[in-house]
């Protein structure tokens, strides 16, 4: 069933998630700025951040466009004058064509099963395509998402008040303890690593720029944005080597001097991430080993996909945290823990 509706869980999640993010920016609003109309508190936030991502994008506009037009224009020059005795040497070239003339082609292709495996691949490409053209349905998942957004961010008091009732009263206390936690796990690991995110993606934009890597600013911005799940930032590792290719063609320097220059900067950039930022910044948010990270991030991903991968480390230190209290320690404090929670229903 989760598969079946995961098209449609997945936008509501990510706004529910946004809405969750951006409550405290209403409350602002609402008590500093002393806009009282919750609606009104909303508009105003949404107006905010939506002027902060244009004044960002317009800052960054003239410098990302310029190194995009030069990694263009250094591509050109590259495929113009590519030879490929440049990277091949000559005897390898003759092995590859002994090799390509040793293998039996039309025996190959009329195998049975290698033609049944082609009738069977035709329809999923045209499926595939398809899929890609349908930019239609895929705006109209954006636009469902702004309103469940404006929607969550509007009733997000009443949803943090009144959840609760829908719980039995026998199990109100552990249900509140429950989610008590969680509100402060993630609250705590959502602004950290978005606040380590921004550096790595600044240190990364510097780091590229310095070395002289076309369109540096832009691929140093997408990594901390990949940075915002921890290790991700390894897939812009391809991206990286082939814009290093480009700055060779363009420049003339050696490929290995630009491969070089930016293993250096993903090797300083990622020393200062793990043994400066994330410790000053995160703390001990989350308590796990970088082995046990990955394996979090594995396995809530391959059960949940992208939410999975979001939700993976807050999820996973709680369960730890909750197997410590009431399993290794055979629920040492667990009994004052419920009786806070407990008396906090009373009050309520």
């Amino acid at each position: 069933m989760f598969s079946r509706l995961y098209g449609i869980l997945l936008p509501f999640f990510v706004s529910f998630l946004l809405a969750y993010v951006l409550d405290p920016v209403v409350g602002f609003v609402q008590n500093r700025c002393r806009v009282r109309n919750r609606a009104l508190a909303v508009l105003v936030t949404l107006l905010v951040v939506a002027g902060v991502l244009v004044g960002a994008v317009a800052a960054l506009r003239k410098p990302v466009t310029e190194q995009v037009n030069t990694a263009w224009t250094g591509f050109q020059r590259y495929i113009a004058n590519f030879d490929i005795n440049d990277y091949v040497s000559t005897e390898t070239q003759e092995k590859l064509l002994n090799w390509q003339e040793e293998w039996q082609w039309e025996s190959l292709l009329s195998n049975p099963e290698l033609t049944s495996s082609i009738k069977e691949l035709v329809p999923k490409i045209g499926k595939w395509v398809t899929g890609g053209l349908s930019w239609l349905s895929e705006l109209m998942v954006v636009f469902i998402g702004i309103m469940y957004l404006i929607f969550l961010m509007i009733d997000f008091p009443k949803i943090r008040a009144n959840w609760s009732k829908f719980v039995p009263r026998k199990y109100r206390a552990q249900a509140e303890m429950v989610m008590g936690d969680i509100d402060r796990n993630m609250n705590a690991y959502f602004r950290g690593q978005a606040m380590v995110a921004s550096c790595v993606g600044v240190l990364f934009a510097i780091g590229f720029t310095i070395t002289g890597m076309p369109m540096g600013i832009a691929m140093g911005l997408i990594i901390g944005l990949l940075n915002m799940v921890p290790y991700m930032q390894a897939l812009g590792i391809p991206p990286c080597i082939v814009l290093c290719l480009l700055q060779s063609a363009q420049t003339g320097q050696p490929v290995w001097w630009t491969l070089t220059m930016m293993a250096i900067v993903f090797v300083v950039v990622q020393s200062i991430q793990d043994m400066i930022l994330t410790p000053k910044i995160m703390g001990n948010v989350t308590g796990m080993g970088s082995a046990a990270i990955l394996l979090s991030l594995s396995l809530w991903g391959a059960l949940m996909g992208v939410i999975g991968m979001i939700i993976a480390l807050p999820v996973t230190t709680l369960i730890i945290s909750y197997y410590e209290r009431y399993v290794a320690n055979r629920g040492v404090g667990s009994r004052a823990h419920q009786a806070h929670y407990r008396g906090r229903l009373r009050k309520g």
